[in-house]
C-alpha cells in the first residue's frame, strides 16, 4: 500500500486502496447568534459571516526532482510515524494502485502530465487553507502546507490576494503561524473553547477542497480525544466533509468560534469518507499564542521518564485504581533537583489531578517555564508534595543513551524465576554491554515464550533492577520480593527493567 502525501499538494495522485491524508479545511467565525442546542434550520447565515476571514493558501516550492515513492509526509511531522505504522498495518495485500486511473481522486488535474518526468529542479505549486485571527493580518494554517515553500500566496474570500510570511511553525503540533501586511483592517475569526465540545455537537468547515475554491460543509462531532502519533495530539474526530487542500483551514462551532483546525483524514480513494482529524483548538491557541510572542514554541519541562499505571501493577502496589504516571527514571533535570525517584506515581500536577501520562505531558507542556509547581506523588504507599521549577521541553538535554550496546549471550549458569532465566550482574557483563560502573541488578538469559514475562515483552538481555520497588542484586532478592508480595495477599510482583539504558515497570503474576 502507498500514501498520499499531505493534503495541501493537491496534486499528487492516489494509489492505494486505503489511504491516510493530510489536510483539512473550516473556517473561522466571529461571534454569531446562532443557536448551539439543537439541529439549525441552516448554516447559510454564519457561512456568510466567517467567509471574509477564510483564506486559500498556494506555495510554491522548487523541488530537486520529481519522485513516485509513496508519501510526502515533511520530516518531523507528528504524523510521520503514523503513516508508517498504518501502512504496515495494511500489508501488501493492497495491490499497487493501478485502479486508480480514472482521475476523479487526483486534484484538480493541473500537473497530471503523462509524458516522461522532467530532469534536474523544478517548481511546484500546493494548495492549503487557513484563516485569519487579527485584524493586523496573522494567519494561522497546517505546518505541511507551507513546508519548505519559497513563496507563499494567500486569498481572500473577495479575491485580493497578499503574500505572506511565516512568523514561526511547531512541527509537534503541524501548526503554523504567517502574517500578511494590508492598509486595512482584516476579518478574523477567535478561538473558541473546544473542551466545551461534545460529542453529537454540530460543527462547520470551511477551506479550499481539491483547488475547487471556497467550499463549505457541515456535520457533527464524532469523537473527542483521538491520538495519531504526536506527543500533544487532542484531535475531534468529525464527519463534515474535507478533502486535499482542506489542510489548515478551522472547524468552527455554531457560535461561530474556532474549536479545532482540521489536519487528516482516513480515507480509501482520497476523498471524504466522513473520517475527519482537526486538532482541538485549545491546542492550536496555546501554540499560536507563543508562535506570536516567541516566533518559536517553549514548553515546560519536568525532566522524568514516565510510564502509565496498569491494573496488574495496581495490583502490585496496592493501589485502589490504575492511575496516574509512573516515575521510571530521574535523570539531571528539574525534577531531579525537585528529589523526584523512580518508582513515585506522580497523582496531581499543578493542582489537577493526572489519569495517564499522555495527560501529563500535555499539562507540563502548557505550564509555564520557570514556574514552580507543586506536583503530588504516591512514594512507598504515601502520598508526598514535590516542589519543582520546570525549564524548557525544546532544550532540554538528549538523555537517551545512543550508544548502548546489545546484550550478551546468555551465560552457562542461571536460575528460572516467573518464566525468566536469571544471572546475576557481573563487572564482566557491564562491560561487554556497555553498562556504567553503578548499574546493578540481575541479568535475563532467556525467557520462556509460553510465559507472562514473555507476553508483557521481557526478552533476553534486559536487567531486572528493582522488585516491589526494593533494589535486587541477587536472585535471592528477587525470590525475597516475591515471597513478600505473596504474604502480602498481593497477585503481581512489580519488576524495575532496564533495556539499553530505558526503564519502564512490568508486573508479574506470582500466584
Amino acid at each position: 500500500m502507498k500514501l498520499m502525501e499531505p493534503a495541501a499538494r493537491a496534486s499528487v495522485p492516489s494509489r492505494a486502496a486505503w489511504t491516510v491524508v493530510l489536510g483539512l479545511a473550516l473556517a473561522l467565525a466571529q461571534t454569531s447568534v446562532v443557536a448551539a442546542k439543537g439541529a439549525p434550520d441552516g448554516f447559510a447565515d454564519l457561512a456568510a459571516k466567517v467567509s471574509p476571514a477564510v483564506v486559500d493558501i498556494t506555495t510554491m516550492t522548487t523541488i530537486a526532482a520529481p519522485t513516485d515513492q509513496g508519501p510526502m509526509v515533511p520530516p518531523g511531522s507528528p504524523f510521520e510515524q503514523f503513516f508508517h505504522d498504518f501502512m504496515d498495518h495494511q500489508g501488501q495485500g493492497q495491490g499497487d494502485g493501478q485502479d486508480q486511473g480514472n482521475g476523479q481522486d487526483q486534484g484538480n488535474g493541473q500537473d497530471q502530465g503523462n509524458g516522461p518526468a522532467p530532469q534536474g529542479p523544478q517548481r511546484s505549486e500546493a494548495l492549503g487553507s487557513g484563516y485569519v485571527i487579527s485584524p493586523d493580518g496573522y494567519i494561522v494554517t497546517n505546518n505541511h502546507v507551507i513546508d519548505g515553500a519559497d513563496d507563499i500566496q494567500i486569498e481572500f474570500f473577495g479575491g485580493e490576494k497578499m503574500k505572506a510570511k511565516v512568523i514561526g511553525i511547531d512541527k509537534a503540533t503541524d501548526v503554523a503561524l504567517l502574517k500578511v501586511q494590508s492598509d486595512k483592517p482584516l476579518p478574523f475569526v477567535s478561538f473558541g473553547d473546544s473542551s466545551t465540545m461534545r460529542v453529537g455537537d454540530w460543527v462547520l468547515a470551511m477551506g479550499n477542497p481539491l483547488g475547487q475554491g471556497f467550499s463549505v460543509s457541515a456535520g457533527i462531532i464524532s469523537a473527542k480525544g483521538r491520538t495519531l502519533d504526536g506527543t500533544f495530539d487532542d484531535f475531534f474526530q468529525t464527519d463534515a466533509a474535507i478533502n486535499r487542500g482542506n489542510s489548515g483551514g478551522p472547524l468552527f462551532d455554531m457560535d461561530g468560534d474556532v474549536i479545532g483546525m482540521n489536519t487528516a483524514i482516513l480515507s480509501p480513494n482520497g476523498g471524504s469518507i466522513g473520517i475527519g482529524f482537526s486538532m482541538a483548538s485549545n491546542v492550536v491557541s496555546k501554540v499560536v499564542d507563543q508562535l506570536k510572542q516567541f516566533g518559536e514554541t517553549r514548553r515546560g519541562w519536568l525532566g522524568v521518564r514516565i510510564q502509565d499505571v496498569t491494573p496488574d501493577m495496581a495490583d502490585a502496589l496496592g493501589l485502589p485504581k490504575a492511575a496516574g504516571a509512573m516515575v521510571t527514571d530521574v535523570p539531571k533535570g528539574p525534577a531531579a533537583d525537585a528529589g523526584f525517584k523512580a518508582g513515585d506515581i506522580i497523582t496531581s500536577f499543578d493542582g489537577t489531578d493526572v489519569p495517564d501520562t499522555r495527560e501529563l505531558v500535555r499539562q507540563v507542556a502548557n505550564t509555564s517555564i520557570g514556574k514552580a509547581v507543586q506536583v503530588v506523588v504516591l512514594r512507598d504507599g504515601k502520598s508526598e508534595t514535590l516542589t519543582v521549577t520546570l525549564g524548557r521541553r525544546e532544550t532540554a538535554p538528549d538523555i537517551v543513551d545512543q550508544n548502548a550496546k546489545p546484550a550478551p549471550e546468555a551465560p552457562p549458569k542461571d536460575v528460572a524465576v516467573l518464566g525468566m532465566k536469571l544471572t546475576p550482574l557481573t563487572k564482566d557483563m557491564r562491560d561487554k554491554m556497555g553498562l556504567s560502573a553503578g548499574t546493578e541488578g540481575i541479568v535475563i538469559t532467556d525467557v520462556d515464550g509460553t510465559s507472562e514475562a514473555f507476553t508483557k515483552g521481557l526478552r533476553a538481555g534486559d536487567i531486572v533492577t528493582e522488585a516491589g520497588q526494593q533494589k535486587v542484586t541477587t536472585i535471592k532478592d528477587l525470590q525475597d520480593r516475591i515471597q513478600e508480595a505473596k504474604d502480602a495477599g498481593r497477585k503481581s510482583v512489580l519488576l524495575l527493567i532496564r533495556r539499553d539504558g530505558e526503564p519502564r515497570f512490568v508486573a508479574l503474576s506470582v500466584g
